[in-house]
Formats: structure tokens, C-alpha cells, sequence
């Protein structure tokens, strides 16, 4: 299909994808790929490939001269490394360190320069061969000398490049090798002040972190020296009537002293070998010059690249023939021929057909190897996402490595592939617009990912930006806000301009973050792109849940030519951390208090209000994996970001996970929830199961509960479930057509908490006490409230001083206004003991009347009065008949509002 412009109802975006390896790897009830060879590149017969990976040499501190001039290195002055290699390793957990590799002992945050030194044996170079240094990626720029001359430089931190070294390497003998890479944080001045990106919530490691490679081509070969790329591109142009139009190009350079005519031949090749279509056409390049040739083929019938469902792909064979008919230089790459719009009312198609994007937001990082991680780690990381369900990958926030892409391709995850253009796009406070530097980077960034990943069946948009539309509401821990905000309209529309003249078939994105919040003077950048991502955290950052549905009708409305995507949402989250009831107190969104199953009630919520939105052309939460920052401490983490529905090391899957594998995975999926709040607090629970069966069974110490069926978004909930003392074995089963799934957990139950209700009021997680306390539960109304002051990015915490009590922690919160609670204790005799704590109230402010199952035992209530004063701690008792499995105390207010600290309901054996 031609591309339509942007302001047109529908956005063609057609392209044949490249993939050419896969690492098949084992993973529970993961999708199955036919396995193939780890080698990513099908080099030709004509090309010689020598992987520079062992033997490095790296030394962090120097010194060393500015003029290049590098003393030979020392052995007790450098460490042997080997390539991939970064030198900064970021993010640790603080529990459980004997269980993890990161430590606080081994973190290295280090920004700044580093040198590398390898020495390599060079191959003969035979009847003007020549011979390029190709570096996959170096961080953040990299200076390149070849036996003590300057060979190079590249200032993207993220893309391959490439440099013809044949002048200066030394033809079967020993070559030395030194790469100057610099990652110092980007300000006015400095030596990577133009090299984006600028800020963000994620930390830009340093180092030779992918892979470096010699290669040896023929005088005459395809373009080793187009931004990376193959130098031969094709697109489907057309797909109509069961056939297929592809268009192709091969840039033909000739680096010999006399004209070479030349034949290019493009055959594409069905999974049998066949010859399914072709192109031949001929040209004389002239010496030291590099041509363009252009044709098209066409295809019949042909099989598609159908995502998932069918990531079919072909080969497309380039060959290069000289006058005699020698061919002096091929490329193979596996392709898939396919069809994908974005429409604002539809959402996204794929070859022609409504194909809904769900999946996660991705950062290359992990805690093993960082930045330096390898094909078999991304395999396991997309391995994982697929075993969720998620059929696309939203590639955060700068362009990812050859081996995600290719994957991508074979196992059918569409991708959103964008540059490292975050948040900010000036370094000095007072700069109204983007130095030429950065718009110079920020082109170089986008020709990079374009040329790289043109050829890619996975790939359905460009992403040209993130989040630069804070304006002067941009967060503190992202870097101090400029004093004048500039524009970013400009540079935004300069980059969509190049994505389509660089590929006028794939839609040109960005993700905003704050249009039409309330924020001030906020640009509408969604005018700049075809199709736009909204990252929103209503229920997170700021609001309900609840209200991202009509903000995004909203968006729809205002920008009707526009497709719309969540391009984030996300909650932070310690899968050892846990809470009774997730709205039993607020959440540290920038601190330490982040239990799991508040994650878990924010997807849900979310999801909610995202599912029927058949409008959306793709949903992303965020993230698919903790990820390192030096941002943030939050929850059981420092230096991570916690939104991840995957542990840092991919060892544990958040419940949320699960959620989402019930309802976007056709895979059998019984899942129950908290399974690791083993030590439950109280001896009646509800039960909730993640399952996608017709119908599901609980379980419980052995005795069949209810099946239930039609479960509200597949998440099956048992009310009000008793405990035993001791061990309980919860099974939940799934009674399936093929037959039952069950998924079985243990909970224990302390002889102490048994039949006993001892609640934190207004706390989501509890605090610890000699006793054990839950959090916040059971309660009807009212709002959680604390005596203390919160801390977080950067805030010390300020934690009141509270008289007459040992419990401090336990009675610094409280939940007030008109609420009760409704414990569901079994029938007897209970002793009830309320603690009270007045935070703020002077006598006769607050007064409120305490009633029992509908008996009064305290009346006009004055916190204040009868403690003798504000932040001391005061209690008072009764006992109860309990009849009908219910205690309810009413907390009703006089005069302002009630307020309790904790609740004790202890039997009375």
C-alpha cells in the first residue's frame, strides 16, 4: 500500500522483514520456533568475518595524552575483558543478597573515559580486498585508533557502525587496536554535551558493550558504509489480489581504480529453496564512487509474515556479479512479506485485518550483564514475553541490538523501534531551542535505526521521541527544569520529516506524557507525528485508574485523523513485600512501600479500562523487566526501576504477570495469587486465581470450595476463605476441555493468628510489631492517613514522636472519617481493643461515636481529652458475642471525622 499522509484516515505502513537467527530456548509453555544457528550473520562465501571478542585489554583510569598518542598498556595497569563488555553494572535488590548477583560491594556508576586495547592478527588482503572494523554499538562515543593512527569516531551510543581500516591495517601480521569510549553525562561544554540523550529515567551505560568484528569484502561489494545498514533495503509496496509488489535497492560500491560493470540479481526464496520472484539489473560503477539501483519484483500467491500466528519467513538472496559472471559479493537475509496500518478507528492492521498490539515496554539491560548482554539473554527475555502473551515490544527508550530485531522477526513480535531523543533536547537552562549539535545527533540516532532496521518484518513504526512534552512540569529526579522551555516542534518536525523520506512506509510515533493533564503550558507534539503513544499512570502518579478511559476518549476526539496507542502504564512493585488489601493505605510511588498486590490491582484497573478500547492501535504497559536506574529508590530495590512485571534477573514473574497471561495467552493458565505472602496475617482471606479456564475449582487443606465460571476479566475470586493454624494447601484447578491444570501454593497461618484480626489501620503494608499485625483491611469508607511525613526522591521522611505506646510504627497510621469495619470473625467470644492516636486535632475538634454490632461503647469520643494530648497513644477495650460470623464497628463522626490507629479482635478461649 503507498503511504497516506498523516493527516488522512488510514496510514499505510508496509515493509519485508529481516531475520536471520533465533536461539531456541526452553521456557515453561513457551511458543516453539524451529531452532537455528546462533551465528546471527549469513556472511557470503566472498566476505571473511573474524569476531574480535577475547584477549581485550580495558583500563578505566589513564592517564593518556588528547593527541592519541596511547602508551602500550601494562599488565597491572589494565584488566583482560572480554567484548561485549560494559564497565558500569547498575541496580541492586537489598533483601536476599546471597541470591543475587548485584551488590552494593560490585555496583560501578562510573561516567567518564575508558580505553580498550586488543591486538589481532590481520588477514592477508588479496587483489584489493578490503577490510572494515564493524562495531555493533559503543556507549556513549568512541574514538577509534588502528596501529597508532586515527582511524574513526562515532557519537551514537546505540547504532552499528562501521570503518574502513584497509589503510592502515597491517596484512598478516599483528595490528593494534585502541577505542577510546567516553560516557560522561551530557552538559553544556563537555565532551558529550550533543549526545542524546540528555536525561531520562534509565542510566547510559559505558563501554564496547555488542559485538566487534573484522570484515574482508571484495574491491567491488555492497556498501559497508551506509549508517550501518546492509546497503540493500526492500519494502512490499503492494499487496493486492493475492500478490505481492516488493520494491529493492542495493548501493554498490567500488573501491577499485577502474570502472566495474556490474549485475545485481535479487531472488526471493520460499522456505523450499524455490525461486518465488526476482530482479536483475546491470550499471558500471565508476572507481572510488558508490552507486544506487533501484527495481522491483513482483510475487504470486505468495505466504505472508502473519505475526504469531504465522512468522513466515523467506529468503532474499543478493547477489553482485562481475562482467565474467563472478560473484563478488552476496547477502542472504530472512524476510517476511507483510501489510501493517494504523487507522484511527481500527487500530492497527495487519495485512489488511484488525490485529490488536498488546505487550511491554523493553530495556536492554539485565542483572547478569547489564548493557552487555547476549543473544541467548534476549532470547530468554522475548521467550518470557511471549510465554505472557504479548505479541509486541514497545524497544525503550533508543535503538536495541541486531539479535532483539531479528528474534522479533522469526517469532512474529511486532516492534516499536524508536531513538534515544528523552525528555530533554537542550543542556543549558537558558537555550530556547536545540543546539545544531543535538538535532545533528538526534538525525545521526534516527539514519542509524532507519538503515539498520529498514529490512526487519517486525518493525512497524519509528519512534522519534519520549515524553518531550513535560514542559516546565518536568520532574525533579529527571534534572533541574530549564529556566525557559524550549520548543520542541521544530526538531520534532525536522526528524519526522527525515523518518519519511527515509521510509515513506512505516508511520512516523513519538510518546507523549502529558497532554491534556492539566499541566502548564504544555506543546501538543502529537501534531508532529502520524500516530502518537500516550504514557499515562492514572492511579501511580496522580489519579484513579477509573479515569484513563475518558482521558483517552478525549485524546481520540481531539486529534480524530490521529491514531492513538498507550504507549506506558505501570506501578512499582517488591514481590516480597505484601498487603492484606491494596487500598488499605497510600503507596511510596518514589519510595520504599510498593507491595506486589498493588501492582496487581492497578493492571487489573487499568486493564479495565483499556480492553474495550478497539480504537487503540497498540497497548504497552511498562515494563516488561525491573530495569536499572540511578534514579530511584523504591521498594525492595536501589537503583531499579520496579514497574517491571519480571524480576531484574528474570527469575520471578509478578502475579501481574500472570494477569495478563490469562487474558492475552491462549496457553492454559491457572494461576494463584500471593504466593509469596506465605505468613499470612489473618485467618479469613479472600483467594484470587488468575485462570483462562471455562470453569475453575478451589481447593483449600483438601476440601472442594465453589467452581466457579465467567470470571470477571479471568481473575476467579473466593470470599472470605478460613485458614487453619499451621499449613494450608491451596489449590486452584482449571477444568480445561484437554483436561485440568492446577497450580498449588502453601500459606501458613501462626498458632498466634489464629482466629484473631489484628489490623494496621490505615497502612497497606504492615508494620512490623512483636505480635503480627496485617495491613489495612476489612474497613468500609473512610481514608488512610499517617502522622508522619513521607520521604522519597530525595525527601528525608519525618516520623513523629507518639507517647504511651511500644507500637509506634503500628499506631503512626490510621484511617479516618465515617467508616467501619467489617471483620468476618467466626461466632464467639472476642476481646476488641481500639488504639488511638490524636495527630493534629485540639479538644472538642474531633469527636465521634464507636458502635459494636449496632451497640454503642463509646460515645462523643475525644482522642485529645482522654490522652491527655496530641501524638500519645490511648486504648480502650470490650468484649463481644459474636453471632452471624460478623463483627461490625461503626466509626461515626460528631464532629469532624472519626479516626482509628489499629483494631485488635483477639477470641476469647
Amino acid at each position: 500500500m503507498v503511504y497516506k499522509n498523516a493527516r488522512n484516515a488510514l496510514i499505510g505502513v508496509s515493509l519485508i522483514g529481516l531475520a536471520i537467527s533465533t536461539v531456541a530456548a526452553s521456557r515453561e509453555n513457551a511458543p516453539t520456533v524451529p531452532s537455528i544457528s546462533d551465528d546471527q550473520s549469513q556472511e557470503a562465501p566472498q566476505r571473511q568475518r573474524i569476531e574480535l571478542s577475547d584477549g581485550w585489554q580495558f583500563n578505566l583510569v589513564g592517564p593518556y595524552g588528547e593527541d592519541g598518542e596511547l602508551d602500550s598498556p601494562q599488565a597491572d595497569e589494565w584488566q583482560t575483558v572480554a567484548v561485549p563488555h560494559s564497565w558500569n553494572r547498575v541496580g541492586y535488590y537489598l533483601s536476599d543478597p546471597e541470591t543475587h548477583i548485584n551488590t552494593p560491594e560490585n555496583i560501578d556508576k562510573t561516567q567518564g573515559v575508558g580505553y580498550y586495547y586488543t591486538s589481532f592478527d590481520a588477514p592477508q588482503l588479496d587483489g584489493g580486498q578490503r577490510l572494515y572494523l564493524e562495531f555493533d554499538a559503543v556507549s556513549r562515543t568512541a574514538e577509534v585508533w588502528l596501529n597508532g593512527q586515527y582511524l574513526g569516531a562515532n557519537r551514537n551510543p546505540f547504532g552499528r557502525f562501521r570503518l574502513d581500516a584497509t589503510g592502515l591495517v597491517a596484512p598478516g601480521q599483528a595490528n593494534q587496536l585502541y577505542v577510546k569510549v567516553d560516557n560522561t553525562q551530557p552538559a553544556e561544554g563537555n565532551s558529550t554535551a550533543d549526545v542524546l540523550p540528555m536525561t531520562g529515567d534509565f542510566f547510559v551505560r559505558g563501554g564496547i558493550y555488542r559485538p566487534v568484528s573484522l570484515v574482508v569484502t571484495e574491491p567491488v561489494h555492497f556498501d559497508m558504509l551506509d549508517h550501518g545498514g546492509p546497503g540493500v533495503y526492500a519494502a512490499t509496496t503492494s499487496l493486492e489480489g493475492g500478490n505481492a509488489e516488493i520494491s529493492l535497492s542495493g548501493r554498490i560500491t567500488n573501491s577499485g581504480a577502474s570502472d566495474a560493470p556490474v549485475t545485481i540479481v535479487a531472488s526471493l526464496l520460499d522456505d523450499q529453496g524455490e525461486v518465488v520472484g526476482s530482479w536483475r539489473d546491470q550499471a558500471v560503477i565508476a572507481p572510488g564512487t558508490t552507486s544506487e539501483l533501484e527495481g522491483s519484483m513482483h510475487v504470486s500467491s505468495p505466504r505472508l509474515w502473519a505475526g504469531l500466528a504465522d512468522p513466515y519467513l523467506h529468503t532474499l538472496r543478493y547477489e553482485l556479479h562481475a562482467a565474467d559472471g563472478t560473484v563478488v559479493d552476496t547477502i542472504d537475509q530472512a524476510f517476511g512479506i507483510r501489510e501493517m496500518e494504523l487507522d484511527p478507528e481500527r487500530g492497527f492492521l495487519l495485512n489488511g485485518t484488525p490485529y490488536r498490539l498488546v505487550g511491554a515496554g523493553f530495556h536492554q539491560d539485565t542483572e547478569a550483564s547489564d548493557w552487555a548482554v547476549s543473544r541467548e539473554e534476549v532470547n530468554e527475555s522475548l521467550r518470557i514475553m511471549l510465554d505472557m502473551g504479548a505479541n509486541s515490544l514497545r524497544l525503550s527508550h533508543y535503538q536495541h541490538g541486531s539479535p532483539v530485531h531479528e528474534l522479533a522477526d522469526r517469532y512474529g513480535i511486532v516492534l516499536w523501534s524508536e531513538i534515544g531523543l528523552v525528555t530533554a533536547w537542550t543542556n543549558a537552562r537558558d537555550q530556547v531551542e536545540a543546539p545544531q549539535g543535538i538535532v545533528e545527533n538526534a538525525r545521526q540516532q534516527l539514519l542509524d535505526l532507519v538503515h539498520q532496521n529498514y529490512n526487519h518484518a517486525s518493525v512497524a513504526v519509528w519512534g522519534i521521541a519520549n515524553e518531550v512534552d513535560f514542559g516546565p512540569g518536568r520532574p525533579d529526579f529527571l534534572g533541574r527544569p530549564p529556566e525557559v522551555v524550549a520548543d520542541p516542534m521544530p526538531l520534532l518536525n525536522e526528524l519526522a520529516d527525515l523518518s519519511r523520506e527515509l521510509d515513506p512506509h512505516r508511520a512516523v510515533v513519538l510518546a507523549n506524557c502529558c497532554e491534556d493533564r492539566g499541566m502548564v503550558d504544555v506543546p501538543v507534539v502529537a501534531e508532529a507525528v502520524d500516530a502518537v503513544g500516550a504514557n499515562r499512570y492514572y492511579g501511580w502518579y496522580y489519579g484513579e485508574p477509573g479515569q484513563l478511559g475518558e482521558h483517552l476518549d478525549g485524546l481520540r476526539l481531539k486529534h480524530p485523523d490521529i491514531p492513538v496507542s498507550v504507549s506506558e502504564y505501570g506501578a512499582g512493585a517488591a514481590p516480597n513485600m505484601h498487603t492484606d488489601n491494596p487500598l488499605g493505605g497510600p503507596i511510596d510511588m518514589a519510595g520504599r512501600t510498593q507491595p506486589e498486590e498493588f501492582l496487581t490491582w492497578f493492571h487489573e484497573e487499568n486493564w479495565r479500562e483499556l480492553a474495550d478500547r478497539e480504537y487503540l492501535w497498540g497497548i504497552w504497559l511498562w515494563n516488561a523487566f525491573d530495569f536499572g536506574t540511578t534514579v530511584r529508590s523504591e521498594g525492595d530495590a536501589q537503583d531499579i526501576n520496579t514497574k517491571g512485571l519480571v524480576t531484574y534477573d528474570r527469575d520471578i514473574r509478578k502475579d501481574a504477570f500472570y494477569f495478563y497471561r490469562a487474558i492475552w495467552s491462549d496457553q492454559p493458565t491457572v494461576h494463584v495469587q500471593g504466593r509469596r505472602y506465605v505468613d499470612r496475617a489473618y485467618p479469613v482471606t479472600d483467594v484470587r486465581v488468575n485462570s483462562n479456564a471455562p470453569s475453575t475449582t478451589l481447593v483449600v487443606n483438601g476440601s472442594e470450595l465453589a467452581t466457579l465460571s465467567d470470571c470477571d476479566q479471568n481473575v476467579c475470586v473466593w470470599s472470605d476463605v478460613a485458614l487453619a493454624g499451621g499449613e494450608n494447601a491451596i489449590v486452584a484447578r482449571g477444568n480445561f476441555a484437554a483436561g485440568p491444570v492446577e497450580d498449588a501454593i502453601v500459606w501458613q497461618l501462626d498458632e498466634e493468628q489464629r482466629d484473631a484480626f489484628r489490623i494496621d489501620s490505615g497502612a497497606v503494608v504492615a508494620a512490623s510489631a512483636q505480635v503480627q499485625f496485617g495491613s489495612d483491611d476489612f474497613f468500609v469508607g473512610g481514608t488512610a492517613g499517617s502522622t508522619d511525613q513521607r520521604g522519597g526522591r530525595g525527601r528525608q521522611a519525618v516520623f513523629a514522636e507518639i507517647a504511651g505506646t511500644d507500637r509506634r510504627d503500628i499506631v503512626s497510621s490510621f484511617r479516618q472519617g465515617d467508616f467501619s469495619y467489617r471483620i468476618p470473625a467466626a461466632n464467639g467470644r472476642y476481646h476488641v481493643t481500639l488504639t488511638f492516636v490524636e495527630p493534629d486535632q485540639p479538644v472538642g475538634a474531633r469527636l465521634f461515636d464507636v458502635a459494636a454490632n449496632g451497640d454503642s461503647v463509646l460515645s462523643s469520643y475525644d482522642i485529645h481529652q482522654r490522652a491527655g494530648g496530641a501524638l500519645i497513644a490511648i486504648t480502650e477495650s470490650f468484649d463481644i458475642e459474636v453471632e452471624g460470623n460478623m463483627i461490625d464497628l461503626a466509626f461515626s463522626p460528631v464532629s469532624g471525622e472519626a479516626l482509628v490507629s489499629a483494631v485488635e479482635v483477639t477470641p476469647l478461649r
